[in-house]
């Protein structure tokens, strides 16, 4: 791919990557919360094998072959600056899916890796 503006559609695509890994992390938080460890017993891996944890798994396998297709097109750096959005979608998800609080802090960081992604696939 020439050095420049990144297209429209790998811009979309590595960012639904992104997402994906962030509502893979969601759910994989909600697998922990219901996760019952009770020793090394069935009822501990039963629970573990919880809907949320299947589903997360899944979304972080379809997430991993996505991501690997954008890498055929898309340079690293590129790809890879995306990706540290997730850094401000997973604290999003959490707070409306899950009820986490959500710090001044966490928008000040956010805004410094925003500026970083424009800066670096512009």
């Amino acid at each position: 791919m020439p050095a420049g503006p990144l297209p429209l559609r790998w811009f979309v695509l590595t960012l639904g990557c992104v997402t994906l890994l962030a509502v893979g992390q969601v759910l994989f938080k909600i697998a922990a919360l219901q996760w019952r460890v009770d020793g090394w017993s069935w009822a501990t891996l039963r629970s573990f094998l919880s809907l949320p944890m299947l589903t997360a798994l899944v979304v972080y396998g379809v997430a991993t072959i996505a991501w690997v297709f954008v890498l055929r097109f898309v340079p690293l750096v590129a790809a890879y600056s995306l990706f540290s959005l997730a850094f401000i979608l997973t604290p999003l998800f959490a707070h409306f899916m899950l009820d986490e609080p959500l710090a001044l802090r966490t928008f000040i960081g956010g805004t410094i890796i925003v500026a970083g992604v424009v800066i670096a696939v512009t």
